[in-house]
Parts: structure tokens; sequence; C-alpha cells
């Protein structure tokens, strides 16, 4: 069956300063997408799909050339500002994506099969592309939207180097999701782990809830819903220049009116993110850690053109 990856490398990376989707973390200059990527080919996934702007799409082509060649196929879709529901303009001011869920939207014209959308930013670790590609080979013939997520720690997502963004789930004794929230500029401060919702409401954490780190399952039935989710947004914060669309929440909005059921999948492997420059020498360390107990390859690209 084919699946499709989508990688969200949109992000104007304000935060980190600098293009952090093809910053170079493994021994061979391999980004952390090209982990996640080489982790959905070893589980069977045949097409990634790129969700990026305009002025990145030829960094980008080149580089996933040089890493991957011909061993996967290989699309470009891209998250403009201007791309809203008939009806609705672009707020006056606004410079930075619509967000995650406007991201995943853009991808739709390039997806026709069962998919899982990952950061560019951000590794996930092997198991959950095992775990999501076989999730989305036993619904496939099912119908429906049939969401399911990669479920993480908190504490193992953090950064020493400021706040981050996380999506704290709820789920029921079945596995299901039944409450997503959002929270932004989660930091230990005073011995206390907290962050803030997106109304700006102080929201306190144990560090042990399960987060989602925006990677998604899902099939293409998903569309037609976020695309109503989608439209609902602007009704209500199209006029905020800042305002974003974030998957999170649409699914969250979805859940809360029963038009998806979103099975959470405990994932063990390593995550890892460079939200910040500090980040980084920990994640070269690490993947280099996997790369010496033979998790991965020194060199992706030799790996793949040897396969």
């Amino acid at each position: 069956m084919d699946l499709t990856l989508v990688v969200l490398a949109a992000g104007l990376s304000t935060r980190y300063g600098g293009v952090k989707q093809l910053e170079p973390v493994g021994p061979s200059g391999e980004a952390l997408m090209d982990y996640g990527i080489y982790d959905a080919l070893r589980a069977g996934f045949n097409k990634v799909v790129f969700v990026t702007r305009r002025e990145l799409e030829d960094a980008l082509r080149e580089h996933v050339e040089r890493v991957f060649g011909d061993t996967i196929e290989v699309a470009v879709a891209y998250q403009e500002l201007d791309a809203l529901p008939e009806g609705f303009s672009m707020a006056s001011g606004r410079r930075k994506p619509w967000g995650t869920g406007h991201a995943v939207l853009s991808a739709a014209s390039e997806v026709n099969e069962p998919f899982v959308a990952i950061n560019a930013d951000d590794f996930y670790g092997s198991d959950a592309f095992v775990a999501l590609g076989g999730h989305l080979r036993e619904v496939a013939d099912s119908g429906g939207s049939r969401f399911a997520a990669a479920g993480y720690s908190l504490r193992d997502t953090l950064s020493p180097h400021g706040g981050v963004s996380r999506a704290v789930c709820e789920v029921d004794a079945d596995g299901y999701l039944e409450q997503v929230t959002e929270i932004k500029k989660i930091a230990d401060a005073d011995g206390a782990l907290a962050g803030v919702t997106v109304e700006g409401e102080r929201y306190v954490l144990s560090g042990d809830e399960t987060i989602s780190m925006n990677i998604w399952a899902a099939t293409p039935a998903a569309f037609p819903l976020l695309r109503e989710r989608f439209a609902g947004f602007l009704e209500e914060y199209g006029a905020d220049p800042d305002a974003e669309f974030l998957l999170s929440t649409a699914v969250n909005d979805l859940i809360g009116e029963n038009s998806v059921r979103v099975k959470v999948i405990p994932t063990n492997g390593p995550w890892l993110g460079v939200t910040y420059q500090e980040d980084k020498p920990y994640a070269i360390d690490r993947l280099g850690q996997l790369v010496e107990v033979g998790h991965y390859p020194e060199d992706l690209s030799k790996a793949l053109r040897n396969d």
C-alpha cells in the first residue's frame, strides 16, 4: 500500500536564527528531517511531500537530491499566505505562515493516499513511523479520516535553552485522544514546570504528560474537515496578523464535534529538536550515539545507494 510522508518545512525559524530545516546535524551533514525520511522509507513509505516556501525550494531540492537521489518519490507544495478559502483575504501586516494546520492543507493536492505529517526540524525515531504506518495500513479500507498521533513524554522533549511549544494530550482508557491543549513557552522556572495556553493563561505541568510533537497520521478524508475548520478559524482570528491555525487545535475541535477519533500510539524512541542554536550540540551528540550503536549508518546517502 502506498504511504506518503508530509514534511512541514515552511517555518521562518525565528527563534533559531537560520534555516534550521536544512541545518547539518548528522555525521555526514544530514539534517534532522533526513532521518525522518530514512525511517519512513524503512517503514514502507514511498513518497515524500515537502511543504515549503518558494524561496526555499531550490535549496531543499538540492539537499534532498544529494542525500536521497531517486530512492523516494518527491513532490513540493507551497504554503502561501494568500492561499485562503473563497471569501477571505489576508490580514494587513501578515508575514508569518498560517500555522501547521494550514501547512498540511497546502499538501492536499499532492496527497492521494494515507499519510504521516511531521515537522522538518524534529527527529522522531524509527518506532513512530513503524507504528503510524501500521495504523494506516489497518484502517486504509475502513474509510473516514482516521487520525492517529505518536505520543511522547513531555519531560523527554524539553529544551534547557528556552521555552518550547507542545500539544498536551488527554487520553482515555482505550488509548483515544479526548482533548489536546496547545501550550506555549513551556520552561522550568524556579523549580516549577509551566507554560501558557494560546489564550495566555498559565498552565502548570508535571513533566509526565503525553504530548504529540506534531507527528500525525491520517487519510485524505481529513482534508475536507481541516478546510472547514480553517474557514472557521479565519472568521474568528483572520484579522490577527500573528494568529496560527494549529493542527493540534483543529484536531481538538474535531474531537469536540465528534467528527473524528484519534488513536494515540505510545512511542519509546528518542525525540530530538533544534528549537534554539544551543540545542544543536546535543542533537549532534545524540545522533552520533545512535550511529555508533548501529541504529543509523554514518552516511545516509551512501547507505541508501548501496541498498
